[in-house]
């Protein structure tokens, strides 16, 4: 049996067991309270909304109140489908179902020139403090990088004021050297302090880095992170949070003693079979939740 066959007849059985878990989620409501034990300090629990975005590309209402029965505190949007250009709409809607905006993801662009008055406009009517890049090509490039970095730094000088922030967040790509660091490095330098480096600890690990050391090495930069399940390699596990191959708990440790985090923002992209994107979410929510309640 080659590896590829043997992961998948692994995630399989693992699927089979999860069942047990998955038929209550279907049968009955799922309560709010029987997954939420966040402690006072600790930092709140987000969905990135990519992790369902057939959900939302098909009925945006319905999966913001799915995901707010599931008991995430917030959400991280990737778009805003039917209230592209209805904030408060959309803040009435967020505040029917109890849920706050962690972050959103935005392209450089929105962050630049004329557009960012209206991108801060938006962002403050919905109540959404941090403003995240998901990848830009200049980010690994010597001469694009120190360009991205002055737009960020511009930005931060208009929404500091403003108690908001912009940031990045890393794929691999991100870790790449010029010289003897990486341009995750070199951004970090180049940049004020109110940037956020919002580090998908999952791509970090993936690409072989010690996220760890990298939220001790720019304490107070990782107001939220993305806590998306991986299995690095042929390595052992599934893709549901706390099954998976990623050191939660010092990660979640480091968050809470240096990093400055405010969000712990799941983010799921692989999804066992015969399992919904929604309900493979779930299923890594009450990991998440397991291991915060626990570190």
């Amino acid at each position: 049996m080659d590896q590829q066959n043997h992961m998948c007849r692994r995630e399989l059985l693992m699927a089979g067991a999860a069942g047990a878990l998955l038929t209550g989620l279907r049968s009955t409501p799922v309560q709010a309270a029987a997954l939420s034990a966040s402690q006072e300090k600790k930092p709140g629990i987000a969905v990135q909304l990519y992790s369902v975005r057939g959900d939302c590309a098909k009925d945006f209402d319905k999966a913001l109140a799915q995901v707010a029965k599931m008991g995430f505190d917030a959400v991280e949007f990737a778009g805003y489908h039917t209230y592209s250009n209805n904030a408060a709409g959309l803040r009435k809607r967020l505040d029917d179902l109890g849920l706050k905006v962690a972050a959103t993801h935005i392209g450089t662009g929105t962050i630049e020139g004329d557009a960012l008055a209206k991108t801060i406009d938006f962002h403050q009517t919905i109540g959404c403090k941090y403003l995240c890049v998901p990848g830009d090509g200049r980010f690994w490039d010597p001469q694009g990088s120190k360009e991205l970095a002055a737009i960020f730094n511009k930005a931060d000088e208009k929404l500091q004021p403003l108690g908001m922030a912009c940031g990045y967040h890393n794929h691999k790509n991100e870790f790449r050297k010029d010289g003897n660091k990486t341009y995750w490095e070199l951004f970090a330098e180049r940049t004020s302090k109110n940037v956020v480096l919002q580090q998908d600890v999952g791509w970090t690990v993936d690409a072989g880095q010690d996220a760890v050391a990298l939220i001790r090495k720019y304490p107070g930069r990782s107001q939220v992170i993305h806590c998306k399940p991986t299995v690095v390699g042929g390595g052992q596990g599934i893709p549901i949070l706390g099954q998976d191959s990623v050191p939660w708990v010092p990660i979640f440790k480091a968050c809470e003693s240096v990093g400055g985090t405010e969000w712990y923002t799941l983010e799921q992209e692989r999804y066992l079979p015969d399992t919904s994107p929604m309900e493979c979410t779930y299923l890594s929510l009450a990991g998440l939740k397991a291991i915060v309640n626990n570190t």
